[in-house]
């Protein structure tokens, strides 16, 4: 309908008349296109951005993983080479062990009693 009603304008007029209004028209529709691919620019280049952002942000929490891991990997080991070995380190072990559930359950029940 918008083509239409310009046509209608357009056969109005005269020959010099209608090339000024198409050329007018042709000049607002490029501006408004060429406004609309800037923002598209922009936009694009904010989403670029970003993703840089949060693969840096991957990178990090990659290496924080891998650090754990070997930590925790260490430590299995050196746990597991305790128990493996002599009697007098079992008995070492349970102690240590029955002392961190206590520590743990003396920690829950003083925070608990903070919070309340």
């Amino acid at each position: 309908s918008g083509r239409c009603a310009m046509a209608e304008r357009v056969r109005g007029l005269g020959s010099g008349a209608a090339d000024q209004f198409l050329d007018a028209e042709n000049k607002r529709m490029a501006e408004n296109l060429s406004s609309k691919v800037t923002r598209l620019k922009s936009i694009a280049l904010d989403i670029d951005q970003e993703t840089a952002d949060q693969n840096r942000y991957l990178d990090g929490m990659d290496s924080d993983f891998l650090s754990a891991t070997g930590l925790l990997t260490g430590s299995v080991k050196r746990f597991s080479g305790m128990v493996r070995s002599g009697r007098d380190n079992r008995k070492l072990l349970c102690y240590i062990s029955l002392g961190l559930v206590l520590l743990f359950f003396i920690l829950y029940y003083l925070l608990t009693r903070m919070h309340t």
